[in-house]
């Protein structure tokens, strides 16, 4: 059950990035106008995008899985109290913060079994886990 979990667990994680990076490709000026109306620098957006669908990508297949999820933490922090800071956005912000303990977890557990972090050798989490 627990490998089941872990698997589950990171899909979940990772579709919000990588359905919201590939809806940014889409709509990349749009995205960008907005990213500068926060006074965010819209040349940031190429990174974010490969952030979202590079980084969303390889925790669904569980590679390099502690180091991108550590990068989420930081990135739900930082546009959680960026864009959603405000009193009427407060619940957008919660999940921001909730995402980057899911990404915490996942940081110090590993991908699991089911991963190609496990298939290449890489650390595995706990027996059972």
């Amino acid at each position: 059950m627990n490998h089941l979990a872990n698997l589950l667990g990171r899909i979940g994680l990772s579709l919000i990035f990588i359905i919201s990076g590939w809806a940014k490709i889409g709509g990349y000026a749009g995205t960008q106008q907005y990213m500068e109306a926060m006074g965010v620098p819209g040349a940031l957006l190429p990174l974010v995008i490969l952030l979202e669908v590079g980084g969303g990508l390889a925790v669904l297949a569980g590679l390099f899985t502690r180091w991108v999820s550590l990068a989420f933490v930081l990135f739900s922090l930082a546009t959680g109290f960026i864009f959603h800071a405000s009193p009427d956005d407060q619940v957008n912000l919660m999940k921001n913060i909730a995402i980057a303990g899911g990404f915490l977890v996942l940081a110090g557990h590993g991908a699991g079994t089911y991963s190609l972090d496990a298939l290449i050798g890489r650390r595995r989490t706990p027996a059972g886990g």
